[in-house]
């Protein structure tokens, strides 16, 4: 993560801080992924049957795209100087908008909306996350998402 004075942080209120870098998307993850959570549902890891559905082929679970926001956000989120630990500390809103095909990629767009004292040395951050899937206008996924920094 990114490593920025407080003062400089604060002020980056409201702007939006940029894109992680692409992360693949491929079938063999989404079968991982399928295997961890137990979720096996067809449109996920059976090719076949799920070139039959309105997707015309498998994607990724919503979960699956959401929890790659723990590696987008290393690329862009702030932490200040001095920070001894950083922890999700949960989501105030998601909303799945688009099914992310196998085999494509995905980022994360990063807008900084808020930062509290939680309690001294305790920072929550909140960000408006959208997951872009390459070469589509409309985004997998948009999230308001907390973080609680340790200072």
């Amino acid at each position: 993560m990114p490593v920025a004075p407080l003062e400089e942080i604060r002020a980056k209120v409201g702007q939006e801080l940029g894109a992680s870098d692409w992360i693949e998307v491929p079938q063999a993850r989404i079968d991982q992924f399928a295997e961890a959570t137990e979720d096996r549902q067809f449109i996920h890891i059976d090719e076949d049957l799920a070139k039959q559905t309105p997707f015309g082929g498998t994607i990724a679970h919503g979960f699956l795209s959401l929890s790659l926001l723990s590696r987008m956000g290393a690329d862009v989120m702030l932490v200040p100087e001095g920070t001894k630990m950083a922890v999700n500390y949960g989501l105030d809103k998601v909303r799945f908008l688009k099914p992310v095909p196998s085999g494509t990629k995905v980022r994360g767009r990063f807008v900084f909306t808020d930062m509290t004292e939680k309690a001294p040395g305790q920072l929550l951050m909140k960000y408006n996350v959208t997951v872009e899937i390459d070469g589509d206008d409309k985004p997998a996924l948009i999230a308001d998402w907390l973080g609680l920094i340790f200072t």
